[in-house]
Protein backbone atom coordinates (compact mmCIF):
# COMPACT_ATOMS: atom_id res chain seq x y z
CA UNK A 1 0.00 0.00 0.00
CA UNK A 2 1.49 3.01 -1.02
CA UNK A 3 1.96 6.34 1.51
CA UNK A 4 1.80 8.92 -1.45
CA UNK A 5 -1.33 11.10 -0.84
CA UNK A 6 -3.20 13.73 -2.97
CA UNK A 7 -1.53 16.25 -1.06
CA UNK A 8 1.72 14.74 -1.71
CA UNK A 9 0.74 15.44 -5.41
CA UNK A 10 -1.00 18.34 -5.28
CA UNK A 11 2.40 19.92 -3.38
CA UNK A 12 4.38 18.70 -6.08
CA UNK A 13 2.72 20.30 -8.60
CA UNK A 14 2.60 23.56 -6.94
CA UNK A 15 6.79 23.59 -7.48
CA UNK A 16 5.72 22.86 -11.28
CA UNK A 17 5.77 26.56 -13.38
CA UNK A 18 3.79 26.95 -16.64
CA UNK A 19 5.77 28.99 -18.49
CA UNK A 20 3.53 30.13 -20.43
CA UNK A 21 1.28 31.23 -17.27
CA UNK A 22 4.31 32.14 -15.41
CA UNK A 23 2.35 30.49 -12.00
CA UNK A 24 2.30 26.95 -10.70
CA UNK A 25 -0.18 24.69 -11.74
CA UNK A 26 -2.51 24.95 -8.66
CA UNK A 27 -2.38 28.30 -8.31
CA UNK A 28 -3.78 28.67 -11.80
CA UNK A 29 -6.20 26.51 -10.67
CA UNK A 30 -5.48 24.25 -13.72
CA UNK A 31 -5.05 20.83 -11.64
CA UNK A 32 -8.65 19.55 -12.04
CA UNK A 33 -8.48 16.21 -10.87
CA UNK A 34 -5.68 13.95 -8.89
CA UNK A 35 -6.13 10.16 -8.21
CA UNK A 36 -4.21 7.54 -6.80
CA UNK A 37 -4.65 3.61 -6.84
CA UNK A 38 -2.10 1.69 -5.34
CA UNK A 39 0.94 3.82 -6.10
CA UNK A 40 0.10 4.31 -9.52
CA UNK A 41 -1.07 8.44 -10.45
CA UNK A 42 -3.37 9.76 -12.43
CA UNK A 43 -3.50 13.67 -13.06
CA UNK A 44 -5.91 15.55 -15.26
CA UNK A 45 -4.47 19.13 -16.26
CA UNK A 46 -6.80 22.01 -17.92
CA UNK A 47 -5.39 24.43 -19.39
CA UNK A 48 -7.13 27.54 -20.22
CA UNK A 49 -5.57 28.71 -23.43
CA UNK A 50 -4.64 27.26 -26.56
CA UNK A 51 -1.41 25.25 -26.45
CA UNK A 52 -1.54 22.56 -29.66
CA UNK A 53 2.20 22.81 -30.01
CA UNK A 54 3.07 22.71 -25.98
CA UNK A 55 0.60 19.83 -25.17
CA UNK A 56 3.45 16.52 -25.19
CA UNK A 57 6.18 19.09 -23.93
CA UNK A 58 4.04 20.08 -21.14
CA UNK A 59 2.63 16.77 -20.35
CA UNK A 60 6.16 15.00 -20.74
CA UNK A 61 7.28 17.45 -18.17
CA UNK A 62 4.52 16.83 -15.64
CA UNK A 63 5.30 13.52 -15.73
CA UNK A 64 9.27 13.75 -15.03
CA UNK A 65 7.96 15.90 -11.79
CA UNK A 66 5.71 13.02 -10.43
CA UNK A 67 8.84 10.74 -10.62
CA UNK A 68 9.94 12.70 -7.91
CA UNK A 69 7.81 10.95 -5.75
CA UNK A 70 9.28 8.26 -3.73
CA UNK A 71 7.11 4.68 -4.32
CA UNK A 72 5.78 5.81 -6.76
CA UNK A 73 3.98 3.74 -9.39
CA UNK A 74 2.70 4.20 -13.24
CA UNK A 75 2.10 8.17 -14.00
CA UNK A 76 -0.80 8.84 -16.16
CA UNK A 77 -0.81 12.59 -17.08
CA UNK A 78 -3.95 13.83 -19.35
CA UNK A 79 -3.53 17.47 -20.48
CA UNK A 80 -6.71 19.05 -22.04
CA UNK A 81 -7.70 22.69 -23.33
CA UNK A 82 -10.96 24.25 -22.18
CA UNK A 83 -11.50 28.35 -23.49
CA UNK A 84 -14.05 30.01 -21.66
CA UNK A 85 -15.17 33.83 -21.91
CA UNK A 86 -13.65 36.08 -19.58
CA UNK A 87 -14.79 39.88 -17.63
CA UNK A 88 -15.31 42.60 -19.70
CA UNK A 89 -15.73 46.39 -18.98
CA UNK A 90 -18.59 46.80 -16.53
CA UNK A 91 -22.30 47.24 -18.25
CA UNK A 92 -21.10 45.57 -21.19
CA UNK A 93 -22.08 41.69 -21.94
CA UNK A 94 -19.90 39.20 -23.98
CA UNK A 95 -20.92 38.59 -27.72
CA UNK A 96 -22.47 35.96 -27.96
CA UNK A 97 -20.65 34.23 -30.70
CA UNK A 98 -17.40 35.63 -29.19
CA UNK A 99 -16.30 34.42 -25.91
CA UNK A 100 -13.02 36.83 -25.60
CA UNK A 101 -12.34 39.72 -27.52
CA UNK A 102 -8.57 40.78 -27.61
CA UNK A 103 -7.47 44.47 -28.64
CA UNK A 104 -4.15 45.29 -30.49
CA UNK A 105 -2.94 48.95 -30.20
CA UNK A 106 0.19 50.82 -30.97
CA UNK A 107 0.34 54.59 -30.30
CA UNK A 108 2.03 55.24 -33.63
CA UNK A 109 1.96 53.82 -36.91
CA UNK A 110 4.75 52.70 -38.54
CA UNK A 111 5.87 49.52 -35.88
CA UNK A 112 4.08 46.72 -37.59
CA UNK A 113 0.82 46.23 -35.21
CA UNK A 114 -1.36 45.12 -38.42
CA UNK A 115 1.02 42.28 -39.49
CA UNK A 116 1.71 41.28 -35.27
CA UNK A 117 -1.84 41.38 -35.57
CA UNK A 118 -2.55 38.99 -38.02
CA UNK A 119 0.18 36.31 -37.88
CA UNK A 120 -1.25 36.70 -33.76
CA UNK A 121 -4.56 35.73 -35.03
CA UNK A 122 -2.85 33.03 -36.82
CA UNK A 123 -0.54 31.68 -34.44
CA UNK A 124 -3.93 31.29 -31.79
CA UNK A 125 -5.56 28.92 -34.67
CA UNK A 126 -2.70 26.79 -35.25
CA UNK A 127 -2.71 26.58 -31.42
CA UNK A 128 -6.03 24.55 -31.91
CA UNK A 129 -8.65 28.29 -30.85
CA UNK A 130 -11.13 29.32 -33.11
CA UNK A 131 -10.36 33.03 -34.11
CA UNK A 132 -11.64 35.66 -35.71
CA UNK A 133 -9.45 39.45 -36.91
CA UNK A 134 -11.70 42.62 -36.96
CA UNK A 135 -10.41 45.23 -38.86
CA UNK A 136 -10.87 48.36 -36.79
CA UNK A 137 -8.31 51.10 -39.16
CA UNK A 138 -11.44 52.63 -40.45
CA UNK A 139 -8.89 54.64 -42.58
CA UNK A 140 -6.40 52.04 -43.41
CA UNK A 141 -7.57 48.81 -43.66
CA UNK A 142 -4.78 46.31 -44.12
CA UNK A 143 -5.93 42.92 -42.96
CA UNK A 144 -7.45 42.19 -46.68
CA UNK A 145 -4.14 42.26 -48.74
CA UNK A 146 -2.54 40.80 -46.13
CA UNK A 147 -4.82 37.76 -45.97
CA UNK A 148 -5.09 38.03 -49.69
CA UNK A 149 -9.09 38.67 -49.15
CA UNK A 150 -11.14 40.94 -52.12
CA UNK A 151 -14.89 41.31 -52.66
CA UNK A 152 -17.81 42.08 -50.95
CA UNK A 153 -19.06 39.63 -47.58
CA UNK A 154 -21.97 36.90 -48.51
CA UNK A 155 -25.23 37.73 -46.77
CA UNK A 156 -27.82 34.75 -45.91
CA UNK A 157 -30.61 36.74 -44.91
CA UNK A 158 -30.04 40.39 -46.63
CA UNK A 159 -29.80 41.94 -43.40
CA UNK A 160 -26.11 40.67 -41.91
CA UNK A 161 -22.61 39.80 -43.34
CA UNK A 162 -20.82 36.21 -43.11
CA UNK A 163 -17.23 36.68 -42.06
CA UNK A 164 -14.61 36.34 -44.93
CA UNK A 165 -12.53 33.24 -44.15
CA UNK A 166 -8.51 33.05 -44.68
CA UNK A 167 -6.13 30.05 -43.36
CA UNK A 168 -8.86 29.48 -40.92
CA UNK A 169 -9.49 32.79 -39.93
CA UNK A 170 -12.91 34.30 -39.91
CA UNK A 171 -12.18 38.32 -40.90
CA UNK A 172 -13.89 41.35 -41.77
CA UNK A 173 -12.83 44.98 -42.96
CA UNK A 174 -14.13 47.78 -44.18
CA UNK A 175 -12.25 47.13 -47.11
CA UNK A 176 -13.71 44.57 -48.16
CA UNK A 177 -16.91 47.29 -48.92
CA UNK A 178 -15.08 49.69 -50.78
CA UNK A 179 -12.76 49.81 -53.69
CA UNK A 180 -8.73 49.22 -52.76
CA UNK A 181 -7.56 53.29 -53.82
CA UNK A 182 -11.12 54.53 -52.59
CA UNK A 183 -9.75 57.52 -49.55
CA UNK A 184 -12.31 57.36 -46.22
CA UNK A 185 -13.45 61.01 -46.19
CA UNK A 186 -15.64 60.23 -42.74
CA UNK A 187 -15.84 62.06 -39.66
CA UNK A 188 -15.39 60.58 -36.02
CA UNK A 189 -19.51 59.62 -35.56
CA UNK A 190 -19.43 57.80 -39.36
CA UNK A 191 -15.89 55.81 -38.39
CA UNK A 192 -17.50 54.69 -34.64
CA UNK A 193 -20.61 53.77 -36.31
CA UNK A 194 -19.05 51.71 -39.59
CA UNK A 195 -16.83 49.78 -36.67
CA UNK A 196 -19.84 48.46 -34.33
CA UNK A 197 -21.51 47.64 -37.95
CA UNK A 198 -18.67 45.51 -38.48
CA UNK A 199 -18.58 44.13 -35.56
CA UNK A 200 -22.43 43.56 -34.76
CA UNK A 201 -23.58 43.10 -38.72
CA UNK A 202 -21.17 40.09 -39.01
CA UNK A 203 -22.20 36.60 -38.43
CA UNK A 204 -19.90 34.91 -36.36
CA UNK A 205 -19.13 31.55 -35.36
CA UNK A 206 -18.01 29.88 -32.19
CA UNK A 207 -15.38 32.34 -31.81
CA UNK A 208 -12.37 32.04 -29.16
CA UNK A 209 -10.68 34.95 -29.62
CA UNK A 210 -11.28 38.14 -32.13
CA UNK A 211 -8.47 40.17 -32.67
CA UNK A 212 -9.17 43.38 -33.55
CA UNK A 213 -6.46 45.42 -35.06
CA UNK A 214 -6.88 49.12 -33.99
CA UNK A 215 -5.57 52.22 -35.86
CA UNK A 216 -2.66 53.84 -34.70
CA UNK A 217 -3.10 56.49 -31.46
CA UNK A 218 -5.92 57.30 -29.09
CA UNK A 219 -8.53 58.70 -31.12
CA UNK A 220 -12.39 58.16 -31.80
CA UNK A 221 -12.24 54.39 -32.26
CA UNK A 222 -10.18 53.59 -29.27
CA UNK A 223 -13.00 55.22 -27.43
CA UNK A 224 -15.70 53.31 -29.16
CA UNK A 225 -13.95 50.40 -28.57
CA UNK A 226 -13.37 51.24 -24.98
CA UNK A 227 -16.97 52.11 -24.25
CA UNK A 228 -19.18 50.44 -26.45
CA UNK A 229 -17.24 46.73 -27.25
CA UNK A 230 -17.04 44.50 -24.96
CA UNK A 231 -13.11 43.62 -24.89
CA UNK A 232 -11.29 41.12 -22.53
CA UNK A 233 -7.77 42.32 -22.57
CA UNK A 234 -5.67 44.33 -25.05
CA UNK A 235 -1.88 44.17 -26.06
CA UNK A 236 0.59 46.83 -26.74
CA UNK A 237 2.99 46.57 -29.62
CA UNK A 238 5.85 48.75 -29.69
CA UNK A 239 9.29 48.94 -31.24
CA UNK A 240 12.07 49.59 -29.12
CA UNK A 241 12.76 53.37 -30.20
CA UNK A 242 11.97 55.94 -27.83
CA UNK A 243 9.63 57.97 -29.48
CA UNK A 244 7.55 54.75 -30.39
CA UNK A 245 7.60 53.68 -26.50
CA UNK A 246 6.61 57.64 -25.53
CA UNK A 247 3.30 56.88 -27.67
CA UNK A 248 2.98 53.17 -26.72
CA UNK A 249 2.90 54.79 -23.37
CA UNK A 250 -0.31 56.97 -23.80
CA UNK A 251 -2.02 54.10 -25.37
CA UNK A 252 -1.30 51.59 -22.18
CA UNK A 253 -2.57 54.57 -20.11
CA UNK A 254 -5.55 54.68 -22.38
CA UNK A 255 -6.59 51.34 -21.71
CA UNK A 256 -5.79 51.47 -18.05
CA UNK A 257 -7.93 54.38 -17.54
CA UNK A 258 -11.14 52.57 -19.25
CA UNK A 259 -10.51 49.41 -17.19
CA UNK A 260 -9.47 46.95 -19.94
CA UNK A 261 -6.57 44.98 -18.68
CA UNK A 262 -3.22 45.07 -20.66
CA UNK A 263 -2.36 41.75 -20.83
CA UNK A 264 1.27 42.74 -21.61
CA UNK A 265 3.60 44.26 -24.43
CA UNK A 266 5.55 43.21 -27.75
CA UNK A 267 8.65 44.63 -28.61
CA UNK A 268 8.44 44.04 -32.82
CA UNK A 269 11.75 44.79 -34.79
CA UNK A 270 14.00 44.81 -31.68
CA UNK A 271 16.47 43.23 -34.21
CA UNK A 272 18.19 43.55 -37.58
CA UNK A 273 19.67 39.69 -38.30
CA UNK A 274 21.68 40.32 -41.68
CA UNK A 275 20.32 38.20 -44.64
CA UNK A 276 23.77 37.89 -46.12
CA UNK A 277 26.80 37.84 -42.70
CA UNK A 278 23.99 37.30 -40.21
CA UNK A 279 25.08 40.26 -38.05
CA UNK A 280 22.89 41.47 -35.56
CA UNK A 281 22.17 45.23 -35.26
CA UNK A 282 19.64 47.04 -32.94
CA UNK A 283 19.11 49.56 -35.26
CA UNK A 284 15.77 51.00 -32.94
CA UNK A 285 17.86 50.91 -29.89
CA UNK A 286 17.48 47.87 -27.11
CA UNK A 287 15.55 47.14 -23.98
CA UNK A 288 13.12 49.90 -24.54
CA UNK A 289 9.45 46.68 -24.60
CA UNK A 290 11.70 45.69 -21.25
CA UNK A 291 12.07 48.87 -19.58
CA UNK A 292 8.45 49.66 -20.40
CA UNK A 293 7.24 46.46 -19.00
CA UNK A 294 9.04 46.69 -15.92
CA UNK A 295 7.87 50.46 -15.56
CA UNK A 296 4.11 49.47 -15.71
CA UNK A 297 4.55 46.40 -14.10
CA UNK A 298 3.14 44.36 -16.78
CA UNK A 299 4.64 41.51 -19.11
CA UNK A 300 7.30 41.64 -22.00
CA UNK A 301 5.25 38.99 -23.93
CA UNK A 302 8.03 38.18 -26.94
CA UNK A 303 10.32 39.92 -28.85
CA UNK A 304 10.08 39.93 -32.88
CA UNK A 305 13.06 40.20 -35.01
CA UNK A 306 13.50 43.55 -37.89
CA UNK A 307 13.46 40.37 -40.78
CA UNK A 308 12.77 41.38 -44.45
CA UNK A 309 10.61 37.91 -44.68
CA UNK A 310 7.85 38.99 -42.49
CA UNK A 311 7.20 41.80 -44.78
CA UNK A 312 7.40 39.80 -47.77
CA UNK A 313 4.73 37.50 -47.19
CA UNK A 314 2.48 39.58 -45.05
CA UNK A 315 2.47 41.56 -48.59
CA UNK A 316 1.93 38.40 -50.71
CA UNK A 317 -1.16 37.42 -48.25
CA UNK A 318 0.07 34.79 -46.72
CA UNK A 319 1.93 35.86 -43.36
CA UNK A 320 4.99 34.11 -42.12
CA UNK A 321 2.75 31.81 -39.50
CA UNK A 322 1.18 30.01 -42.55
CA UNK A 323 3.77 30.74 -45.30
CA UNK A 324 6.77 29.22 -43.15
CA UNK A 325 5.37 27.05 -40.14
CA UNK A 326 8.35 25.39 -39.00
CA UNK A 327 10.12 28.76 -39.23
CA UNK A 328 11.68 30.38 -35.46
CA UNK A 329 9.58 33.41 -36.15
CA UNK A 330 6.43 31.24 -36.38
CA UNK A 331 7.67 29.87 -33.15
CA UNK A 332 7.99 33.24 -31.52
CA UNK A 333 4.49 34.56 -32.70
CA UNK A 334 3.15 30.93 -31.39
CA UNK A 335 5.16 31.92 -27.88
CA UNK A 336 3.88 35.27 -27.88
CA UNK A 337 0.04 34.27 -28.72
CA UNK A 338 0.00 31.19 -26.04
CA UNK A 339 1.15 33.74 -23.05
CA UNK A 340 -1.06 36.43 -24.10
CA UNK A 341 -4.24 33.70 -23.99
CA UNK A 342 -2.60 32.61 -20.64
CA UNK A 343 -2.40 36.04 -18.97
CA UNK A 344 -6.09 36.51 -20.21
CA UNK A 345 -6.86 33.16 -18.77
CA UNK A 346 -5.81 33.90 -15.23
CA UNK A 347 -8.17 37.44 -15.45
CA UNK A 348 -11.70 36.87 -14.02
CA UNK A 349 -14.17 34.64 -16.07
CA UNK A 350 -17.80 35.90 -17.50
CA UNK A 351 -20.54 34.61 -15.56
CA UNK A 352 -23.17 36.62 -16.96
CA UNK A 353 -24.58 33.64 -18.97
CA UNK A 354 -25.01 31.94 -15.54
CA UNK A 355 -27.52 33.99 -14.46
CA UNK A 356 -30.95 34.00 -15.32
CA UNK A 357 -32.84 36.57 -16.58
CA UNK A 358 -35.42 37.69 -14.17
CA UNK A 359 -38.51 39.59 -15.10
CA UNK A 360 -41.07 40.77 -13.13
CA UNK A 361 -44.84 40.94 -14.01
CA UNK A 362 -48.18 42.18 -12.50
CA UNK A 363 -50.44 38.91 -11.72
Amino acid sequence: MTNITEADVENLLKSFIDPNVETDLVSAKSVKKISIENADIKVIIELGYPAKSYLLEIQTAIEKKLQELSGVGDISVEVTVNIVSHAVQQSLKVLPEVKNIIAVASGKGGVGKSTTSVNLALALAAEGASVAILDADIYGPSIPKMLNLSGYPASEDGKTMLPKIAYGLQTISIGYLIEEDQPMIWRGPMVTNALQQLLNDTKWDNVDYMIVDLPPGTGDIQLTLSQQIPVSGAIIVTTPQDIALIDAQRGLGMFNKVNVPVLGIVENMSMHICSNCGHEEAIFGSGGGVAMAEKNNIDLLGSLPLDINIRKFADSGKPTVVAEPEARVTDIYKSIARKMAAKLALKGKDYSSKFPNIVIQNS
